[in-house]
C-alpha cells in the first residue's frame, strides 16, 4: 500500500482536484433567476454573447420549456452553435426544475436555461442546493405576471391570517 502512495500527500484534503484547477468551468457555475415581461426574449438576447462563447466549448447548451419566441434565430445571430443546443419539453414545473437539477450537475452542460411561470420559496431553496454542486451557468426565466400574481396571493394570506390570529 506505502509503495502505491509514492510521495503524493497521504491526507485526502491535500489532495488536487484537477476540476477546481479550471477557472473557466468555475466561474460560471451560478443560478441566477430573472423575471421577464417578454416571455424571456430580451434576457435571452441579453446572454446570448456568453451562450455563443459558451457553446464552442463542446458542450451542451441546454434550454427547458422555452415558448415560442424565435430562440433559434435569435442564438444563430448571436453565433450559438446551433448544433451543441438541446431542447427539453417538460410537461409542469416539477419536471422543469428535476431536468434543470440534472442538466446543472451532470457536467455535460456549460448552459441550462429554464423557463417557469414562477418559484415558491422551496424550488428557489431546492436551485440554491443545486448551485452548490452546478458545473454550468444556470438561469431561469420566470413570468412576471404569474410571479406577481403569486405574490399578491401571499400577501393576502398573510394579511387574512393576521385579521384572524387576533380573534381566539
Amino acid at each position: 500500500m506505502k509503495t502505491l502512495i509514492g510521495i503524493s500527500p497521504k491526507h485526502p484534503g491535500l489532495w488536487i482536484d484537477t476540476a477546481d484547477q479550471l477557472p473557466a468551468a468555475k466561474e460560471c457555475t451560478s443560478i441566477t433567476t430573472m423575471t421577464t415581461h417578454t416571455q424571456g426574449r430580451e434576457e435571452l438576447k441579453k446572454v446570448s454573447n456568453q451562450l455563443a462563447s459558451l457553446s464552442h466549448q463542446g458542450q451542451w447548451i441546454v434550454l427547458i420549456s422555452p415558448p415560442n419566441i424565435g430562440y433559434k434565430k435569435l442564438l444563430a445571430e448571436a453565433g450559438v452553435r446551433m448544433d451543441r443546443v438541446l431542447l427539453v419539453h417538460a410537461k409542469d414545473e416539477f419536471e422543469t426544475l428535476w431536468a434543470m437539477e440534472k442538466a446543472l450537475t451532470s457536467g455535460t452542460s456549460s448552459a441550462v436555461i429554464s423557463w417557469t411561470p414562477s418559484l415558491d420559496t422551496r424550488d428557489n431553496r431546492r436551485l440554491q442546493l443545486v448551485a452548490k454542486s452546478a458545473r454550468a451557468l444556470g438561469i431561469v426565466i420566470e413570468d412576471a405576471q404569474t410571479h406577481e400574481q403569486v405574490m399578491h396571493n401571499t400577501d393576502i394570506d398573510v394579511r387574512q391570517a393576521s385579521l384572524f390570529a387576533a380573534l381566539h
